[in-house]
């Protein structure tokens, strides 16, 4: 059987130029393309893609949040992310919402077919540059030591649902209380992880086991 694609990227040349590649492999199928995030992610039977090429910088919802709503709901899913984004902070958290593979797009191989056949058996293709900044992270993260941080019930609850993807006004409804309140438990929660977005705030949650 065919491996199934899902393309979703805004750069219309580069979503056809990726198209027209897959359509010249009997190995591949292209079972779809958005040009940005799809609220609608029930896929049918035949179109549940195996492999999903995914950029970050999409307008509206961007690839990461679009990343962890597909992956909590079809978890088997390989995301494999197509971006010009470098910044540490979006790898990782690309990896946390559960990308398996992530290549910058000016480095994109010609063998691109054959990145997306490694992941789709298991591997993770990653551009050079971008394995070197999750290694120097892992060991940024084994060198440093950090005191235990303590958080109340409700700022845990706050950044549980940060991590989640919620907005402000989603938490706030959840736990009952006004998005005033929830910025006020935010500027704590930055205050106490030392950060200063919540992207940054999300990766701290995760690699200190916060939530």
């Amino acid at each position: 059987m065919p491996i199934k694609v899902l393309i979703v990227e805004d750069n219309q040349n580069l979503r056809q130029a990726l198209k027209s590649l897959i359509a010249l492999s009997d190995d591949f199928i292209c079972v779809g393309d958005y040009e940005c995030a799809s609220a609608r992610i029930n896929f049918e039977n035949d179109e549940v893609p195996d492999v999903i090429l995914m950029d970050i910088d999409l307008p509206g919802e961007n690839g990461i949040s679009y990343t962890r709503r597909i992956k909590e709901k079809y978890p088997f899913i390989n995301i494999l992310m197509l971006t010009v984004v470098e910044q540490e902070d979006k790898i990782m958290e690309a990896i946390y919402a559960g990308a398996s593979g992530y290549l910058i797009k000016s480095a994109i191989p010609e063998n691109i077919l054959e990145n997306i056949r490694i992941l789709y058996k298991g591997g993770s293709p990653l551009t050079p540059s971008i394995a070197r900044i999750i290694f120097q992270n892992i060991q940024h993260q084994q060198s440093g030591k950090k005191e235990k941080i303590y958080l109340s019930s409700r700022e845990t609850e706050v950044l549980n649902g940060l991590v989640k993807g919620l907005t402000y006004k989603m938490i706030a409804q959840k736990h009952f209380i006004s998005v005033d309140t929830v910025r006020s438990y935010i500027r704590c929660v930055y205050e106490k992880l030392e950060v200063h977005s919540r992207s940054e705030a999300i990766v701290r949650a995760i690699n200190d086991k916060l939530v």
